[in-house]
């Protein structure tokens, strides 16, 4: 799974609000049509020999009335959810702050389940070389650091964690923040292009397996177990097709617990059969790492501090105005774990 947790700066900013508002703006709102197999295709985008949630819960057999439509791999959070925002999808994740900086822009979008997190298993951290001498917050300023996207989780956790430093904020804007793609931080570090790095997932892994780097942070212990990122859906699908985000939420709520209870094994066999059965000539090598479902909340049920405390973050930077609703970004609405339907600490069956 992804913990890919994602705010562009400066011009770029500018020209995807206005985009985003003006297509949003100009996309027409459609009931969806349900198919002669009784099912409402529900468009997504995936990651390159990853599985997202809704994927495994499409392999249990968790969908009633939804069937995915694969439409290709995104980028980042931020571009998956611009692809909802402007109807090019139906469903997104990104990173919570990514989410609440989209709505302000004036998309009406709204989380409907956790996707992401970080816990004591599957976590990111950031990392020099050895014997480079950049060991605390302050070290890293006038420093290259790489992080996969600008705008996004990394960003806001490393300032995050710099100003609970103590480092002042004349000088977190002098850390050198570079994105570099994940498959080659670890390269970049080695050969000193960069002088820190962010590495999660197999990249983390491997990386350390091979020895000679420094853990500065990890993001748990900025954040401890906590969700990140969160699945959205367009205000105007919610409200026309209620009952087909309500079984996509359920479906992806008890895939996210089903993972949560199941031996790692046995989770690690069902991706590997999801990516061989899709058949994109994609490697394994990925999800065979896999160590926990990163979610620590039973069923990804959304808890207020996962969305506040970037929210927070932002407005202290100036990228947020301050009296956002925190309750008004997402609803638990249609998640089983919240709603009643299940217990919140019984099985993906409910029992």
């Amino acid at each position: 799974m992804r913990s890919r947790p994602k705010f562009v700066s400066g011009t770029a900013i500018a020209v995807f609000t206005v985009l985003t508002v003006v297509l949003a703006s100009c996309s027409t709102s459609e009931t969806a049509e349900v198919g002669a197999d009784g099912k409402v295709t529900v468009r997504y985008q995936g990651w390159a020999s990853q599985v997202g949630w809704s994927e495994l819960a499409e392999s249990l057999g968790y969908f009633q009335k939804v069937k995915l439509e694969w439409v290709g791999d995104t980028t980042s959070g931020p571009q998956d959810i611009q692809a909802v925002a402007t109807g090019e999808i139906d469903t997104g994740s990104a990173f919570n702050g990514s989410v609440a900086k989209l709505q302000q822009a004036g998309s009406k979008v709204t989380g409907v389940v956790s996707t992401n997190g970080s816990d004591t298993e599957t976590f990111h951290g950031y990392y020099s070389l050895e014997g480079s001498g950049i060991e605390t917050a302050q070290d890293l300023v006038g420093k290259k650091v790489g992080i996969n996207t600008l705008g996004a989780y990394h960003e806001y956790a490393i300032k995050e964690w710099l100003h609970r430093e103590g480092v002042s904020d004349a000088d977190i804007k002098n850390v050198g923040l570079t994105v570099v793609p994940p498959i080659n931080t670890e390269l970049a570090l080695r050969e000193q292009q960069i002088e820190v790095g962010n590495l999660g997932t197999i990249f983390k892994d491997v990386a350390l397996q091979k020895g000679g780097l420094h853990e500065i942070f990890r993001d748990t212990s900025l954040i401890g177990n906590l969700s990140i990122a969160t699945a959205v859906f367009r205000d105007d699908y919610i409200k026309e097709n209620p009952e087909v985000v309500k079984d996509y939420v359920q479906g992806v709520a008890r895939a996210i617990r089903w993972a949560q209870l199941r031996p790692r094994e046995e989770v690690v066999n069902r991706f590997v059969k999801v990516i061989d059965d899709r058949g994109r000539n994609e490697n394994t090598e990925f999800v065979k790492q896999w160590k926990s479902p990163g979610v620590p909340v039973p069923g990804g049920v959304i808890e207020p501090d996962e969305f506040s405390l970037w929210i927070d973050e932002a407005v202290r930077l100036g990228e947020l105005p301050a009296g956002i609703k925190v309750e008004e970004l997402y609803t638990n609405e249609f998640n089983p774990y919240a709603n009643g339907t299940y217990p919140p600490a019984s099985n993906e069956e409910g029992v």
